[in-house]
């Protein structure tokens, strides 16, 4: 780590508005199958994450974060140097998670740095979430990226406008070739070339309403898919990043027994190797005791066809059947659901989850993924990669 970034976390810890939190996670993975470029059955990932914040005065406040990753299956990275940009197609070794700047006063709020930026109603399944790229070396469990940005947030409590610029491209992470989750059929060897990436910034802005009865919002963004087209002259394959327009926007009604959310966008693009489609969310939840349910059914509308060789989890996603459902046991120990059913009945993912805490640092986590389904399907194509789970966190 750098001096610099040393002293720095060190004057903040002594300072009376500092806070941090952080945690020791070790989660086991275990695949029953093989699967035909990978014959591992049992997979290890340790991570340290450790996060920072300090307030100045009334209107400064710093974030920080820190994440320190191995595996016992080469998804990190052995590179011992602090990643910044997250463009490696493992995960890095060491990596800042966040670190940014922020401003705020009256109704404004200015943000730069490296930050998360979230957009969007619905849970399952967000179109217009346009600067969240995640990490799909485990396709069916995703963690999001942050992202270089400057973001500018001005309004009251009914109406809010958040526009950002986002200098330098930063893409999400996509299976290894050599591993389980890439889905390439046995018998088919690749090599990967270096990806292309795009160069120039990426622009949003984001308007959203709050009534009486009824919240809503139109977004826009102008910039790169964050998820990539390929060029194939086998045996090689590279991946590229198609430029990116997307129009949309969400609402959520509260009912008295349920609450509808909506959220759709258009995609569009100037690379004529990609696709332009809409994408869609309709999603019913409910709170019933220690019961919290959602439903919903994820939609797809191709308008223009293009592409040929794609990874888009979005869209693979899409034409389906989501439920998620959660249940509080006591303070200390939960269960979680969730199920993805295609239309067609091609692809099936069934998870179930059992968390439990002890004392105040402690919680260990079971569960089960199920994933059935044919292999043209982009979900049935991981049908041998069901696999169990079991994690232990030490959080601080």
């Amino acid at each position: 780590m750098k001096p610099w970034l040393l002293l720095a976390m060190a004057a903040i810890a002594s300072a009376q508005d500092f806070t941090q939190r952080g945690f020791l996670d070790s989660t086991a993975t275990f695949y029953p199958q093989t699967a035909p470029n990978d014959s591992g059955h049992a997979w290890d990932t340790e991570l340290f994450q450790y996060e920072a914040f300090y307030k100045l005065g009334p209107y400064f406040r710093f974030a920080a974060g820190i994440d320190a990753t191995v595996d016992s299956h080469q998804q990190t990275g052995r590179d011992f140097a602090l990643s910044w940009w997250d463009r490696g197609r493992q995960r890095p070794a060491f990596e800042m998670r966040r670190l940014s700047a922020a401003y705020s006063r009256g109704k404004l709020t200015v943000e730069a740095g490296k930050q998360f930026i979230r957009w969007g109603k619905t849970d399952i399944l967000t179109p217009t979430d346009r600067f969240a790229p995640r990490d799909y070396l485990n396709v069916v469990d995703t963690d999001f990226l942050a992202i270089t940005a400057a973001r500018l947030t001005y309004g009251n409590q009914s109406d809010s406008i958040d526009v950002v610029l986002a200098p330098r491209f930063t893409p999400s992470r996509i299976p290894l070739l050599n591993e389980r989750w890439s889905g390439l059929p046995s018998g088919l060897s690749l090599s990967e070339l270096p990806p292309d990436f795009p160069g120039g910034p990426q622009f949003g802005a984001r308007w959203n309403h709050i009534g009486q009865s009824l919240e809503y919002a139109l977004a826009f963004y102008n910039g790169y898919d964050n998820l990539p087209l390929f060029r194939a002259q086998l045996p090689f394959i590279q991946a590229f990043y198609p430029q990116m327009r997307m129009y949309g926007g969400d609402a959520a009604i509260p009912l008295r027994l349920l609450t509808v959310k909506a959220e759709a966008a258009y995609f569009t693009s100037t690379t004529p190797q990609s696709d332009e489609y809409v994408l869609y969310e309709l999603q019913l939840e409910r709170q019933s005791g220690e019961w919290s349910f959602a439903a919903g059914y994820t939609g797809q509308t191709v308008t223009d066809h293009r592409s040929t060789l794609f990874f888009s989890p979005e869209r693979g996603f899409a034409r389906a059947i989501t439920t998620v459902a959660a249940y509080t046991i006591d303070t200390n120990r939960s269960l979680t659901f969730e199920g993805v059913v295609r239309q067609n009945g091609d692809g099936v993912l069934l998870k179930a989850i059992y968390s439990q805490a002890w004392g105040q640092h402690w919680r260990a986590t079971a569960g089960i993924a199920w994933i059935h389904g044919a292999d043209v399907d982009f979900l049935g194509q991981y049908h041998r990669n069901s696999h169990a789970i079991l994690g232990v966190r030490y959080s601080f």
